[in-house]
């Protein structure tokens, strides 16, 4: 395992989040491989901090799904499987709509106004790991107002476990991330007309066409 050239030059405000955001990039850009052990004092070594945030950064990826805690092998980077991503999208599916009725009404245009600026990051970015993050800062945004709810909770933990998946779909499907943010802005103009049923209708959309671009890099072998 090797962390050389996946460091930023700007560290982010904690060595905790710095060795997650790290971590997390390498596993999403496929850097850190399914199977690859995490041995926390390696990575300790690696990125120059202490195991202390080594080993919180780890439950951190533990809890999105990233990677699992082996009794005999410690934290170990999690496989990847097409039935375990296409039961996340049926559950996103079912939950979201939910969501959209719970929020749509309470969301406010600053939200919209921050929503819209992530979709114009994302229009700039063309690494598809930091694509992923925005795309997932970005549906978080949308249901911050109900932030602290257990739909909230689980909709996080489902996006994050999503998260991997989506990133690799990204190499094989080149427009994907273009399509993706056209349906970002369709989404956002439906909330800022208070339309539920077509904010609902999008959502399904987009949620339908991320999962078939997963499924057709999994066919091609890239997942």
């Amino acid at each position: 395992m090797s962390l050389s050239g996946i460091v930023g030059t700007n560290r982010t405000p904690t060595a905790h989040e710095f060795v997650r955001a790290t971590l997390r990039k390498a596993i999403l850009d496929g850097s850190l491989p399914g199977g690859t052990r995490l041995v926390q004092t390696g990575v300790a070594s690696e990125l120059g901090v202490s195991t202390t945030p080594v080993r919180e950064a780890l439950r951190d990826l533990a809890t999105e799904g990233l990677v699992f805690f082996d009794p005999h092998r410690g934290a170990v980077v999690r496989t990847l499987d097409i039935n375990e991503v296409r039961e996340i999208y049926e559950l996103r599916a079912t939950l979201e709509p939910l969501m959209v009725r719970r929020v749509i009404d309470r969301i406010s245009l600053a939200t919209l106004e921050r929503a819209e600026a992530l979709i114009a990051a994302m229009d700039d970015e063309r690494r598809p790991s930091d694509w992923v993050g925005l795309n997932s800062e970005f549906h978080g945004l949308l249901t911050e107002v109900d932030d602290g709810s257990r739909l909230a909770d689980i909709l996080a933990k489902l996006r994050d476990s999503a998260s991997v998946y989506i990133s690799l779909s990204l190499d094989a499907r080149e427009q994907q991330m273009p399509e993706a943010n056209d349906e970002h802005r369709q989404l956002v103009k439906a909330y800022r007309a208070g339309d539920v049923e077509k904010a609902i209708d999008i959502t399904l959309t987009h949620f339908n066409a991320t999962l078939a671009a997963i499924e057709e890099a999994h066919r091609s072998g890239a997942i």
